[in-house]
């Protein structure tokens, strides 16, 4: 059950990424703090590894250089990320700009009130 949470965080990623546009680590990072207890150092560098190559490659190396890449939870979210990425861009296509944008910001607002809530 632990792997197809991560499998789920992975999708769950993809699918707003590909719906909004958004960077995966906006879902992951929280997730792996709040679901996986993560350290906020441990889930940037898993989330980074997630997204390794090309972009994120030397900012993994550094992290795994201190010890903050957990590269079995990183594969793992990258399954669900490609297959989420797919079905959100599938689903944003319908939607109106004005609309998408609104959903966009709104998203954006209630991660940042929680981070600052209770982060």
């Amino acid at each position: 059950m632990h792997y197809l949470g991560l499998i789920l965080v992975g999708l769950a990623a993809g699918t707003l990424s590909g719906l909004l546009g958004i960077g995966g680590a906006t879902i992951m990072i929280p997730a792996l703090i709040y679901i996986y207890k993560m350290t906020q150092h441990n889930a940037q560098g898993t989330s980074l590894a997630a997204l390794l190559l090309p972009i994120g490659i030397l900012a993994v190396l550094k992290y795994w250089q201190h010890g903050h890449v957990n590269f079995k939870f990183a594969i793992l979210i990258v399954l669900g990320f490609v297959v989420g990425g797919y079905i959100g861009a599938h689903f944003a296509q319908p939607i109106p700009d004005h609309l998408l944008r609104k959903v966009f910001g709104i998203f954006l607002a209630l991660i940042a009130l929680h981070l600052i809530i209770w982060g």
